[in-house]
């Protein structure tokens, strides 16, 4: 008997450089994550995706760019394999530099932060893989 493929959510997230800093957003598991979410029916692309969740969760605008990395997170504890979610990662234009960004009530922190310092940050590996690619690309 076949079994089915394994079907999981899948969450676009943007890599969004002003000034030399990347935006970061702390999650309910004290995490930082990039910004970005779930595509929803009425998104026609998962670029648009993206651009609308940046918008909504920091008050950025950004162009989503090329296409990063694509990788598959699972939360700690991984007690359940369909707790899993695949990330596409894009890198993205910033259009509102000047714009202060604001954390939307999804996050509890907002940071900016340098290239150098991503990688001491409580993280996703997927999530830094995409940071060090956007900056080798800039």
């Amino acid at each position: 008997m076949a079994t089915a493929p394994p079907t999981w959510p899948v969450s676009v997230k943007g890599v969004a450089v002003a000034g030399g800093r990347v935006l970061l957003l702390e999650n309910e598991r004290a995490e930082w994550e990039l910004p970005g979410g779930r595509i929803e029916r009425s998104d026609a692309t998962p670029e648009a995706t993206l651009e609308r969740e940046i918008a909504e969760e920091t008050g950025w605008s950004v162009e989503a760019g090329p296409l990063l990395d694509v990788w598959i997170f699972q939360p700690l504890p991984a007690t359940l394999p369909e707790a899993r979610v695949v990330i596409v990662t894009y890198g993205c234009t910033v259009l509102t530099p000047d714009v202060e960004p604001a954390v939307s009530s999804e996050h509890s922190r907002l940071g900016l932060f340098t290239a150098g310092e991503v990688d001491a940050l409580p993280m996703p590996d997927g999530y830094k893989r995409s940071v060090r690619s956007w900056y080798a690309r800039l």
